[in-house]
């Protein structure tokens, strides 16, 4: 019998959000940390008297948050801009003008005067709690002030330090109707109630959300998804930032389309179904769509955190490979199943370690949505609960110890390449959980967890998003 008791409800929305490149903790963390305070302004009528406002940035957001955007992603959460929604075209313009002009509207109608040269200032003292720290501070025009800082724990997720002690200390929580802190929960309630996870998932889910809301979100989630993999095959170019990185994902893909035609993104999943498809054009194809998500994350295009922007390209390139390899007649239920799956594997990482690579390194990023990818697929090939979990278990086990060491803080090298490896390592580790006795796993998922979180307490710092360890030092951006 499980006992009840206060644990986090995660919901599969807070694992897959909508949201902006490059990088979840420093683009879209900083951006919604914006909003946020300047909401809080707004809810205490202090807006008219804001004169100017200051940024203070710490840790790892300093460190690589050049290259992450970071100084980006705050002038756009000042504006007030929706990651989810916002033209991607205009970002650029908006923040020149700001830039050239050093005037900042905020709530649309107050003009202030903000430099983000000198007003967003990059500091490499660590605050405690995480890394990712962050500081707005509001001048008023009445010589008094407003402070608030904020931690960017990693997939978009903000929380103050009141926020973070909360979470240590495991109070206040609402809970689902089916508590799952532990994937023996997740084990216990599908065999109890013989359900796959999906359905203990969605029943859960529900307790959050309409059934119409819940088909309506995550069928945003597959077209953002989709849009960016099909948008991602069909540019070409140089990625910004000073690496000068060629797209790779257009080359590839237009090598094995083999001149197939279609007008839009849903016409072209039918044309590579028509494909005729050998083992290693299989490898090239998931390569090719990981490779597009990412491209487009790392150009500040639109993305779903999956659970990281870092990340964004494993779990779409294997529901992508299910469609158009596995089975030509899937369907949004199918794509239905897989992320309830997904996000539900993540959450269990996000609860018992961590999905911010400042705080974890690159397993944290790609070995977590390769085991949400990999338990998903199981779930979809006809695995059992106890498959699905193995599979999550066999994919994190491969990324054990993965360090974060972004050339130049950018999300690129080798970060774009890492999404096809974990694509790849999914896929595997499924056959290998479908073709094994799951019910007598060696190495349970959670024991994984744990050692995950061990893994990266152990870790050196310089190897958590700070390129001051590996590739970011051995190779400088004049080597590119």
């Amino acid at each position: 019998m499980i006992e009840t008791k206060k644990i986090e409800s995660i919901s599969v929305f807070d694992m897959l959000k909508i949201g902006v490149g490059p990088s979840s903790s420093h683009t879209l963390g900083p951006w919604r940390a914006a909003r946020r305070f300047i909401e809080k302004l707004r809810s205490k009528n202090k807006l008219a008297l804001v004169e100017r406002i200051e940024v203070d940035l710490y840790g790892s957001l300093s460190l690589t948050g050049k290259g992450h955007a970071t100084d980006v992603a705050v002038i756009m959460g000042l504006l007030d801009a929706d990651p989810t929604t916002c033209e991607i075209d205009q970002i650029p313009h908006e923040v020149s003008y700001i830039q050239d002009q050093k005037k900042l509207q905020i709530d649309g109608v107050y003009v202030i005067d903000f430099d983000p040269a000198t007003d967003i200032k990059f500091h490499r003292k660590f605050l405690p709690f995480h890394p990712n720290g962050i500081r707005f501070k509001a001048i008023f025009s009445n010589s008094k002030s407003a402070s608030e800082k904020y931690y960017s724990i990693g997939g978009g997720f903000v929380v103050q330090e009141e926020r973070k002690r909360a979470q240590l200390k495991k109070l206040d929580f609402e809970c689902f109707p089916r508590p799952i802190e532990k994937a023996t929960d997740l084990q216990e309630f599908c065999r109890r109630e013989n359900k796959a996870v999906s359905e203990i998932i969605l029943e859960n889910e529900l307790y959050l959300h309409s059934q119409e809301e819940i088909d309506s979100r995550l069928k945003d989630i597959w077209d953002v998804m989709l849009e960016s993999m099909y948008v991602g095959c069909h540019t070409e170019g140089t990625l910004p930032g000073g690496l000068n990185v060629r797209r790779r994902a257009y080359d590839t893909h237009q090598k094995l389309q083999k001149g197939k035609t279609y007008n839009d993104k849903y016409e072209w999943i039918e044309a590579i179904r028509d494909t005729e498809v050998k083992f290693r054009e299989i490898l090239k194809w998931v390569s090719c769509y990981a490779l597009a998500v990412n491209e487009v994350n790392a150009s500040l295009g639109r993305v779903v955190t999956a659970p990281t922007n870092g990340s964004a390209g494993v779990i779409p390139a294997v529901m992508m490979y299910y469609m158009t390899i596995e089975n030509h007649d899937a369907n949004f239920e199918d794509v239905k199943k897989y992320l309830l799956v997904a996000g539900a594997i993540g959450s269990l990482f996000k609860k018992g370690a961590t999905i911010s690579a400042a705080m974890g390194g690159c397993q944290a990023e790609i070995g977590v949505s390769s085991a949400m990818a990999a338990g998903a697929l199981t779930e979809l090939m006809g695995g059992t609960p106890d498959q699905v979990l193995m599979a999550s278990e066999i994919a994190m086990e491969h990324h054990l110890g993965l360090t974060c060491d972004p050339i130049g803080g950018l999300v690129q090298v080798p970060c774009i390449e890492r999404n096809a490896m974990g694509a790849i390592k999914a896929i595997n580790a499924c056959e290998m959980a479908l073709d094994s006795d799951a019910a007598n796993a060696k190495v349970p998922l959670d024991k994984v967890i744990e050692t995950m979180w061990q893994t990266a307490q152990d870790m050196n710092t310089k190897y958590k998003e700070t390129s001051e360890g590996g590739l970011a030092v051995n190779v400088a951006l004049s080597d590119c």
